[in-house]
């Protein structure tokens, strides 16, 4: 794979892993459904201004535009609330490391979905042991007796189920135009979850000049630019490279978090990400090939015929 697909990875990790700052920021004066609807709104701009300027066609059937608001509403409006709400209650690193249970639910999902991807022995595994780690980033909440911060790590796990879903529903549009589908998709999110906002939360009132800041940060440079980047590597790079952005994020998410908003960081989350990123190499097939790589290479060292 190219060297400027690996740097889009990384540099991919690296901003996605600061969405979770940004909420932190845009928490401080918004509450959890505005901050999802205005990355949505912002971002659903910022992708139709992309599509006018490069003269796309973004005119599609009704039945189609329906089906993207509903991916729409389960790809960005819930997931982009939940992580807020659950921020309420959690260090914004905390967060990122539980968004890398995303393959972990999406092995559950596909395998429950009617025609899904059914998980194989390795996949059960790894979903086990990224549950495994999430017990562990459970330990210093539980041991506490915050059951506030418990709760915050499940409402964030219904993130990932999202994705899961969205996985799926998504297999339709495969066909469209990446720029197209995410302005569509984004501008349905941001339909559904107005009235909501306005309803919960009120109506918004900003004054701080870093709230603007981090709202036009997450709506154009990590959603907008972000997932129209993402969709150009995958059609290159393909899913299982493109994937270790999963790897990259919660490490952005946590460090940023510690630098920049002095977040505790404790052994627990270090341990419990490390074991996620286990489950995630056995999910992907990683883990099992190095493991049959390392025994071929030590099947020569012998003498042994290779199978």
């Amino acid at each position: 794979m190219p060297i400027r697909c690996w740097l889009l990875i990384l540099t991919l990790g690296i901003l996605w892993g600061g969405s979770f700052l940004m909420n932190a920021v845009l928490l401080r004066e918004l509450g959890p459904l505005t901050v999802s609807l205005g990355r949505v709104g912002v971002g659903a701009m910022g992708c139709w201004a992309w599509v006018w300027i490069s003269g796309r066609a973004a005119r599609l059937p009704p039945r189609t535009v329906g089906g993207l608001f509903l991916l729409g509403i389960v790809f960005f409006a819930i997931p982009f609330a939940l992580y807020p709400v659950a921020q309420r209650h959690l260090p914004s690193g905390v967060a990122g490391i539980v968004n890398a249970m995303t393959p972990v639910l999406v092995v559950i999902v596909s395998h429950l979905w009617p025609g899904g991807e059914r998980a194989m022995a390795a996949r059960a595994l790894g979903v086990a042991t990224g549950f495994a780690g999430i017990v562990l980033l459970s330990l210093p909440y539980i041991g506490a007796g915050q059951m506030p911060a418990l709760w915050a790590i499940l409402t964030a796990l219904l993130a990932p189920v999202c994705y899961g879903i969205a996985t799926n529903l998504a297999r339709r549009f495969r066909t469209l135009d990446p720029s197209v589908l995410a302005a569509w998709s984004l501008s349905g999110a941001a339909l559904f979850i107005l009235p909501l906002a306005l309803i919960f939360d009120g109506m918004p009132r900003i004054t701080r000049a870093e709230t603007w800041g981090a709202l036009l940060t997450i709506g154009l440079l990590l959603t907008s630019v972000g997932f129209t980047l993402f969709y150009w590597l995958l059609a290159r790079a393909g899913a299982t490279a493109t994937s270790t952005v999963t790897f990259v994020a919660p490490i952005s998410a946590v460090a940023l978090g510690v630098h920049v908003l002095g977040e505790p960081v404790l052994w627990q989350h270090l341990a419990g990400m490390a074991v996620i990123f286990a489950g995630l190499l056995m999910i992907d097939g990683r883990l099992v090939s190095w493991l049959r790589r390392g025994g071929r290479l030590v099947g020569r060292a012998k003498g042994q015929p290779e199978s």
